[in-house]
Formats: C-alpha cells, sequence, structure tokens
C-alpha cells in the first residue's frame, strides 16, 4: 500500500493507479472491478477492516464488495439513491450508451444487502459524508475535515484512459448519467477547498491550483 495523508493508503495496483482502492483507517473505500479480487485480498491480508463504503455503485468500484464483505464479515455502505444498484434492482450502469451496457455485462459484481444506507452529512469513520451525484445517482465524497482529505470518487479523475498519463478531467459523458450536474459536483468538491484529493482513477491531485484552474475552465451549464 501506499501512504497518501495520516491513517490513509492506497491499495497497491501495477504498472499504474488505475482503478483505485483506498484504506482509511480501519475502513476499506471502494472494492475494485471483479477480477481485482486477487490484489486486493492480498493488500488486505492481515489488515483488520471494520466496513466497506461505496463512493458510488458502478462495476468497477463494486465488483468485490460482496466477496469483502463475506470473507470478512463486515457491513457494506453506499448512498440511499445506490442502494437499489447495489442490490441488483437496477443496472449498474450509467445509461442506455452501449459502452456503460458493455461494461454492465462484463464487469458488474454480484449484488449484495446494503448494511447502512448513507446520506448527505453522515459520518463514516472520519469522513463527512457530502453526496455528489452527476456522474452516479449515489456519488459521495469522503472528506476529512481536519485536514480537508477529500476521497472523491468519479467526481473528477486524474488521469487519460487513453494514455494512462496523469491530467485533470470530468469522467466521461457516455459513462455519466448527467454531466451538467457532475460539473456542479465539481463545484461542491472545490468549494471545500481540499488540501488533497484522492480519486477513483490515477494519482492522487496534490497541485490544488492546479485544480482550480480546471475548475475555472468548466463550461457554465
Amino acid at each position: 500500500m501506499k501512504r497518501l495523508a495520516p491513517g490513509v493508503w492506497r491499495l497497491k495496483e501495477l504498472p499504474l493507479p488505475t482503478v483505485n482502492v483506498y484504506l482509511a483507517g480501519d475502513l476499506l473505500i471502494d472494492a475494485g472491478r471483479t477480477w481485482d479480487r486477487r490484489r486486493i485480498f492480498a493488500e488486505l491480508d492481515g489488515v483488520e477492516i471494520s466496513a466497506v463504503a461505496l463512493t458510488h455503485v458502478h462495476p468497477d468500484h463494486q465488483g468485490c464488495a460482496k466477496a469483502i464483505c463475506e470473507a470478512r464479515g463486515v457491513p457494506l455502505a453506499c448512498h440511499a439513491d445506490d442502494v437499489d444498484a447495489m442490490e441488483g434492482r437496477r443496472s449498474v450502469g450509467s445509461g442506455a450508451a452501449l459502452i456503460p451496457r458493455i461494461y454492465d455485462r462484463i464487469w458488474t459484481g454480484p449484488p449484495r444487502k446494503v448494511d447502512r444506507i448513507l446520506n448527505d452529512g453522515d459520518e463514516v469513520g472520519e469522513f463527512r459524508v457530502i453526496h455528489a451525484p452527476g456522474h452516479a445517482q449515489g456519488e459521495v465524497i469522503f472528506f476529512r475535515d481536519s485536514d480537508r482529505v477529500a476521497i472523491c470518487g468519479d467526481v473528477v479523475r486524474n488521469m487519460s484512459f487513453l494514455t494512462g498519463l496523469p491530467g485533470i478531467r470530468q469522467p466521461p459523458d457516455e459513462m455519466t448519467y448527467d454531466p451538467p450536474l457532475n460539473r456542479r459536483s465539481i463545484q461542491k468538491l472545490a468549494a471545500l477547498e481540499p488540501s488533497l484529493i484522492l480519486p477513483g482513477h490515477g494519482p492522487a491531485i496534490t497541485d490544488m491550483a492546479a485544480f482550480g484552474r480546471f475548475v475555472a475552465a468548466l463550461p457554465v451549464d
């Protein structure tokens, strides 16, 4: 694991941090894809966890949730607006576009009952839940007020999916059910004045001036 902030680590993924899974204290945040099981279980060997909390219920973030919760006997948490997806009552994908439907079919992990339903303002471990919909209906930011660390799921990413190179970007429109709403969630993230942003894809965002320029250049919807 790589330590990114006090009490916060990113699980190893080679060669690049492409689909991020974080350990915050004893809270596992996100659960990768179904085929990430081996690396996640290896990284967690000997590590106690108290729960799995999802930034959102998409196939690359909920893939191993059921396996981890059952193997460790821990509860699963996600936002209220993604409970139906996690429990298998609606599609995990982001709409009718072809790519999300393909990802949904081949990537989605098995459904599982949600033990704790999160809402805006709840606390999970040391983090406050901030509802930030757009990319997913139940997308949340986990924000630690003491040092302004933000674990933001796919509100923003810090990599190109084509080249793998770092760069702050919006999630792809075809993978996002409401891009204008997600841009408002990016503004919400910026308003928190984070000191460190830990995205769902790519390395940590440490240059807050660069993030500010990215936010300032967003289209006005």
